[in-house]
């Protein structure tokens, strides 16, 4: 089992392994993951909702960690979506600087443990000193061969599919593409997660059962846990759960 010390600010740690309960040959590849409750965890306790989303990032550190230690090559989060604009202008300033604070705080760690970071989603219209952030952090991480960490970031199912959709217009347009070999291949080339595998699992805290507009062409084949534990709560506990969940499945794709 790797050894692994991911994002650990500075300071040392003993590797998490794999729980005995887990079989490690049936392991899902890739995780993706509906970080739900963190506004939710605050209010229980009478706390500011900024409060809830910076321990929803502690949560997120500890999870990839897990992932990273035990033997899972991917982790797709849904960190911020098309719709979380709506929220109070306060919120959305805040969510967005943090995002800052993190990766310039954890892009060492995340260089030296081999993470392989990318963002998906409508990147173009974030402020700019972040984006400067992410395509540092995507250039410095490129190389790394570590677990995958996919952050999905202003991204919405929808709109993936729909810019999708538009290149693959543009392209036949443009006399570059005969539509009549459009197949599934071709069009999930032109998605956000073009290079990477789809989820074999989805977990969602909180206990909503929704989709929320995350990976609606990826997922569709994915198994899906949902969990009443609230985003910051989430631990290894509630990782073993949804693993335990997951092998207890017979995954057919549609067959017999």
């Amino acid at each position: 089992m790797r050894q692994s010390s991911l994002i650990n600010s500075g300071k040392k740690r003993v590797s998490s392994i794999l729980p005995s309960e887990l079989d490690s040959g049936r392991l899902p590849d890739h995780i993706a993951i509906i970080m739900d409750g963190n506004g939710r965890w605050a209010k229980g306790r009478g706390l500011p909702r900024s409060i809830g989303h910076k321990q929803g990032v502690e949560a997120l550190k500890k999870t990839l960690r897990l992932c990273d230690d035990w033997g899972i090559s991917a982790l797709t989060v849904y960190a911020f979506s098309t719709e979380n604009w709506s929220r109070p202008g306060e919120e959305v300033s805040f969510l967005l600087t943090l995002f800052e604070h993190v990766l310039q705080k954890e892009l060492e760690s995340l260089i030296e443990e081999q993470v392989k970071i990318n963002f998906l989603g409508d990147i173009g219209v974030l402020p700019d000193k972040l984006k400067e952030l992410m395509k540092k952090a995507i250039d410095s991480t490129q190389g790394n061969k570590g677990i995958r960490f996919n952050v999905c970031t202003n991204y919405g199912g929808r709109r993936e599919l729909v810019f999708a959709a538009k290149k693959l217009a543009l392209k036949a347009v443009n006399g570059e593409l005969d539509p009549n070999l459009i197949d599934e291949e071709i069009f999930s080339n032109e998605l956000f997660t073009a290079k990477e595998t789809d989820p074999d699992l989805l977990i969602r805290t909180s206990g909503e059962n929704r989709l929320s507009n995350f990976l609606l062409w990826q997922l569709a084949y994915s198994e899906i846990h949902i969990t009443n534990v609230l985003w910051p709560d989430f631990d290894a506990n509630a990782l073993k759960k949804a693993l335990l969940d997951y092998q207890s499945r017979l995954r057919r794709f549609g067959g017999v």
